[in-house]
């Protein structure tokens, strides 16, 4: 843009002249340099070659810049003054040229020319960072200034600039955190209460513009990142564990409790449930220390606390039964919050607890050869000792005071939980060994059986098959026998099914809905089946010696199929002395574990007896069978010598059975 002269009113012109040192009437009668123009306006950043001024010189003389011009701004060129520099506002405001002409040394005329430079927006704004990190207290109130404005101002070298300024969110969800104080004020406010657990570091992205539209020409930008680290406060009291959390503030703590033995002292901490006092300071971020103490419930000071782990064991024993409901504290170290919960301690009569195994067979392993002291190894894991232990369910705490031995073999010993080798075991075989479990403080006493197999130890299989030179099987011949396995269980699919059209047919004839022919035995349960037909009769009531097992039996569901009856053509073979054999039966009569069997006449409301098999022995294990009686002919025939006639019940006195025979 050109230089821009100025039209200057006369009587200024008259009073510069006058301070130049000349009057009018000398200009006219002296001849005396002058110029065109004395006062120009040009913009910034802009490149000017053509004059400014253009200057008159009398002959004899020439004219020159004065020393108070600005320095290296102007130069004269033929009687021309021209500027030397690219104007910026930034660095002068304006430009002032101090003209001299001369006569020789003398100096006749001065003239001052000045050039005023125009700003323009031609520089951004600038942050005084370029990443700014903050730390902000959990606990800071809202609507309180985190950051204050002089320190997240920008400045801009265009003086007369306006800035303003945006907070873009870098973190998803933080902008509903902060928010600037105005467009124009960058200071930082909280506007929501901050969460350490949920929002422990914040981003954003704080922008300045130096004009109030985006899209205006021309606008600069800058941009600088805040960083906002969350410190946790002291908001929370110690929580005891495991706890439920409701929030990031509240948990609702743990309860314990646990049970002792009267008359015992025991050593070790209390075995609590659902698991040791245990409490942490519910700031995380801070994670004071917890002291613990008791501060209710201990009559006669019966227990003590460890105030760092929070172990709770007696200080003696309780002669009686009682329950202890102990207020423990859990305090923060620095004394700032505290938190009670409630142990609940049962003294209860130890005497008669017994102890429980995991198993009721153990099996195990030893190599033949060896000698006194040898390991035996567990079957299930070859390369560990087997290991039998035994627990108390009611007294958790007493387990270390049960004690193991064997029983009825001298060949091993047990070695605490251990079983060992007692003499050299030469041969191979198998040994059946009865360990004992008696805990020393209830005098609780359970057993279990240990099979041990004196066999070489085979190293185990890792599944790969090497691969021999001359392999014996071709993959033909593997697929021929697998041709063959395929046919076979063809076969026996179908005679699977046959089996089961033969016994089963009429019921799925009646689960079809048609009416189902009536089958010649129409026994559900075959093992009770002879050469001929059980027989219904019930049989004497048994006698008070042995104890009775009561079985539930549930009523047959709506819709279930019911067998029909058999045929009423069988012969009579005769009431039986005693109920039907069990299976278990087949023992030999001399055995200890031999049974005998019992039926009763008690009958079911649905149909059907309760039958019970005893050992000769309290120990011997009870085999329960539920046997159901055929349904009544559907002319209502049967034995009218039966004490139950014409109430439903089928001949010889058996009950009408409406659901499949059961074993228990």
């Amino acid at each position: 843009m050109g230089a821009q002269a100025l039209r200057w009113p006369p009587l200024l012109l008259a009073l510069l002249t006058v301070l130049l040192g000349h009057s009018p009437g000398a200009t006219a009668q002296t001849q005396v340099c002058s110029v065109d123009k004395t006062f120009l306006q040009v913009q910034e950043n802009e490149n000017i070659t053509e004059a400014l001024v253009n200057i008159s010189v009398p002959d004899g003389q020439q004219v020159t810049l004065g020393s108070s011009s600005t320095p290296s701004a102007f130069r004269i060129l033929e009687n021309q003054l021209f500027l030397s520099v690219i104007p910026d506002y930034e660095e002068n405001t304006m430009l002032e040229a101090h003209l001299e002409c001369k006569r020789g040394d003398t100096v006749v005329t001065q003239l001052r020319v000045f050039v005023v430079v125009l700003d323009v927006n031609d520089n951004a704004p600038e942050f005084p960072f370029t990443t700014k990190e903050q730390d902000v207290q959990e606990d800071t109130k809202v609507n309180s200034t985190v950051i204050p404005e002089a320190e997240l101002q920008a400045t801009d070298r265009d003086k007369d600039s306006t800035l303003f300024y945006t907070l873009q969110e870098v973190t998803p969800g933080a902008g509903s955190f902060f928010s600037l104080l105005g467009v124009n004020r960058p200071a930082l406010r909280l506007d929501r209460a901050l969460d350490f657990y949920q929002w422990q570091n914040m981003t954003f992205r704080l922008l300045v513009r130096d004009t109030r539209e985006e899209h205006q020409e021309p606008s600069h930008t800058a941009t600088a990142t805040l960083v906002l680290k969350v410190l946790p406060a002291d908001l929370r009291p110690p929580w005891f564990l495991p706890c439920s959390y409701s929030d990031g503030s509240i948990c609702i703590q743990a309860q314990y409790r646990g049970a002792i033995p009267t008359g015992h002292t025991l050593l070790s901490p209390l075995i609590l449930r659902p698991g040791p006092i245990y409490a942490v300071d519910g700031d995380r971020g801070i994670n004071e220390r917890v002291i613990y103490s008791i501060i209710g419930g201990n009559k006669d000071n019966t227990f003590a606390i460890d105030s760092d782990s929070g172990n709770l064991t007696m200080t003696k024993s309780v002669p009686s039964p009682m329950t202890f409901l102990l207020l423990v504290k859990g305090e923060q170290a620095d004394l700032a919050r505290y938190s009670v919960t409630q142990v609940t301690v049962e003294a209860r009569q130890a005497h008669g607890s017994q102890p429980h195994f995991s198993q009721s067979l153990y099996r195990g392993t030893v190599a033949p050869g060896s000698g006194s002291g040898v390991a035996v190894k567990d079957a299930t894991s070859p390369s560990q000792p087997l290991r039998i232990w035994a627990q108390d369910p009611e007294f958790p705490d007493l387990n270390s005071a049960i004690t193991y031995q064997i029983t009825n073999c001298s060949e091993f010993r047990m070695a605490g939980e251990m079983v060992l080798t007692a003499t050299a075991i030469e041969q191979a075989g198998v040994f059946y060994a009865e360990v004992e479990a008696r805990n020393t403080a209830t005098a609780g006493v359970a057993t279990t059986v240990v099979e041990i197999r004196v066999s070489e130890q085979e190293p185990p299989s890792t599944g790969s098959v090497p691969i021999q030179d001359d392999q014996h099987f071709s993959i033909v011949d593997m697929a021929v026998l697998g041709g063959v396995l395929g046919a076979l269980l063809l076969l026996a699919l179908l005679g699977l099914a046959i089996l089961i059209h033969k016994h089963y047919g009429h019921r799925l004839n009646c689960c079809s809905g048609k009416a189902a022919e009536p089958q010649p035995h129409g026994f559900d349960n075959q093992a009770f089946l002879g050469d001929q037909e059980a027989n219904w009769a019930p049989a004497p009531s048994p006698s008070p010696g042995p104890k009775s097992v009561e079985v539930p039996l549930e009523p047959p569901s709506p819709g279930s199929p019911v067998p029909e009856p058999p045929s009423t053509e069988s012969p009579d073979p005769g009431p039986f002395a005693s109920a039907p054999e069990s299976p278990v039966a087949a023992r030999a009569v001399d055995s200890p574990s031999a049974v005998r069997s019992i039926l009763t006449k008690e009958r079911r409301p649905e149909g059907g007896y309760k039958a019970v098999w005893f050992g000769e022995d309290i120990g011997a294990e009870a085999d329960v069978v539920v046997l159901n009686a055929p349904t009544a002919d559907a002319d209502g025939a049967g034995d009218s010598d039966s004490e139950d006639a014409g109430q439903g019940w089928g001949p010889r006195g058996a009950p009408a059975p409406e659901d499949d025979s059961t074993y228990i």
